[in-house]
């Protein structure tokens, strides 16, 4: 029989509170990588067409993008605890309210509220491990733990979400999030510490609209702008709103006492390094991520969960490789991790250069392994060192800029690469058809010729990707090696930080 006293001596262990946030992570992970596979079945139910299904990303997009740093903030100044209790009680109940959307507009409102309740999860979660794991090696090691949970929301996501959307409906998506996240609320009142706010003083909330206006058209257009094109009207717009509001924000942040972003990180080289390699890393990674289940439902006729399973191999490297990238992060330099788990994530997406229709399951073990497990040499010490470059009372704001950063990044990728995609498909359609020569006049015949000119310009167009995704992985590598430096140790959290950050 558990009593009080024993309960409440579990509650700021260590390793219950890593428990307690991965669940989280997953939980907001898997709501991530679900919802694209719900679109048909949505447009279906509510007549819309594909350009306008899009927003339903979209709006998540945005809303959590603007609020990951102010969320971050929140967490210095009032205790991320809190922060982190009340979005998970935002999280369930606007879950819910999602799946019983009436029509689109009131979809898309919900999953505006799903994108900033769900932006506390990481930078919160990401301060507790730090505050929690006092010795700098056992840290790294949570944190390199927390960074698989990405890994297996990606593989559980596609195989519950397929299953419960054929067998049920779309709206399941968001119902499961009740039960998941009823144990994970248990979890967070049972486990969590009573963590003292170490930044006090008044939130920038100006800054904080400053700053949304600032991410909002960034992220808009990044998301729409292949769609709208490129030197529209509205993409136009989009960046001078960013330019402006990004000027407003710098001006004015620098000048408050208690800014949502503390412009004075960018003086930390490791900090600096860290959000550099993150960029281009994660603008590689989510670019290649985002097209390869396209061209398996595409070309190789797979459905959502059999399109779910070929990244069982990297979400089977990854928890392996993500502790060890930590620890090897810890006794060599971390630069060396970290360029190392790059080169390798490069290599996989350079096997990945030559995919065709006949490819099977078999033909994606090693790339996605590979990828796997570069990917959790290089980003579990990327992670840490955010935590580990700045004082206690700025973690949160430290998490809160990686994790904006990397959204960017993987915003900024997906687009790129898919204007990439489009780019050389049609050149190589040109390209193609003057090397082919098709030896008949029947009609049937043409049309297929036509066909198979097309598949061919679209299959190399789809290495071509991979091969700039390969290159993106690689200069991240390279930054990494250059740039990186291990933090100083006075950034590293003492008994003393600890227990002056934790009540209980």
């Amino acid at each position: 029989m558990t009593t009080k006293n024993d309960t409440h001596s579990l509650a700021g262990h260590p390793w219950l509170v890593l428990a307690t946030v991965m669940l989280g992570t997953l939980l907001i992970g898997l709501d991530r990588t679900v919802v694209n596979l719900a679109v048909p079945k949505v447009i279906n139910d509510f007549g819309i067409d594909v350009t306008t299904a899009a927003w339903i990303a979209t709006a998540y997009i945005i809303s959590n993008a603007v609020f990951v740093p102010v969320f971050g903030k929140l967490g210095d100044l009032f205790g991320n605890r809190v922060i982190y209790l009340w979005s998970f009680v935002g999280f369930i109940v606007v879950s819910v309210l999602t799946g019983l959307a009436w029509d689109f507009p009131s979809l898309i409102f919900f999953r505006t509220l799903q994108g900033l309740v769900g932006a506390a999860i990481y930078p919160t979660a990401m301060s507790l491990i730090a505050k929690s794991f006092v010795e700098p090696r056992a840290r790294a090691q949570a944190l390199g733990i927390w960074s698989s949970s990405f890994a297996v929301s990606a593989v559980i996501g596609p195989l519950l979400g397929g299953y419960l959307i054929d067998s049920f409906s779309w709206r399941m998506i968001f119902y499961i999030n009740l039960p998941i996240g009823i144990a994970g609320l248990l979890m967070t009142l049972l486990f969590l510490p009573h963590d003292r706010p170490t930044d006090r003083g008044a939130f920038d909330w100006f800054g904080s609209v400053l700053l949304a206006g600032a991410i909002t058209p960034m992220v808009m257009v990044l998301d729409q702008g292949q769609t709208w094109g490129w030197t529209s009207a509205a993409s136009i717009a989009s960046y001078a709103a960013t330019i402006v509001f990004g000027y407003l924000t710098y001006w004015w942040e620098t000048r408050h006492e208690h800014p949502v972003i503390d412009f004075r990180l960018f003086q930390n080289p490791t900090i600096v390094s860290v959000l550099a390699v993150s960029f281009i890393s994660f603008g590689g990674m989510m670019g290649a991520m985002f097209l390869l289940p396209v061209f398996t439902q595409t070309f190789l006729g797979y459905d959502a969960v059999q399109t779910g399973l070929i990244f069982v191999p990297m979400g089977l490297a990854l928890p392996i490789f993500a502790p060890l990238g930590a620890r090897l992060a810890h006794t060599f330099h971390p630069r060396y991790t970290v360029s190392a788990g790059m080169a390798i994530a490069a290599l996989s997406f350079y096997m990945l250069r030559t995919l065709d229709p006949t490819m099977t399951y078999a033909s994606f073990i090693v790339p996605l392994a590979l990828f796997g497990a570069g990917l959790g040499l290089g980003m579990a010490p990327l992670t840490t060192a955010a935590t580990t470059a700045v004082p206690v009372n700025e973690v949160g704001m430290s998490s809160g800029l990686l994790n904006l950063t990397r959204n960017i990044g993987g915003a900024f990728g997906i687009a790129l690469f898919g204007t990439v995609l489009t780019n050389a498909t049609n050149a190589n359609v040109l390209s193609v058809a003057q090397h082919s020569v098709i030896r008949s006049t029947v009609p049937q015949v043409i049309a297929q010729g036509t066909q198979l000119i097309i598949l061919k310009a679209d299959l190399l167009a789809y290495g071509e990707v991979f091969v700039f995704a390969a290159g993106a992985m690689f200069i991240g590598g390279v930054l990494g090696l250059v740039l990186l430096r291990r933090s100083g140790s006075g950034a590293e959290l003492s008994a003393e930080a600890r227990a002056e950050a934790m009540a209980g």
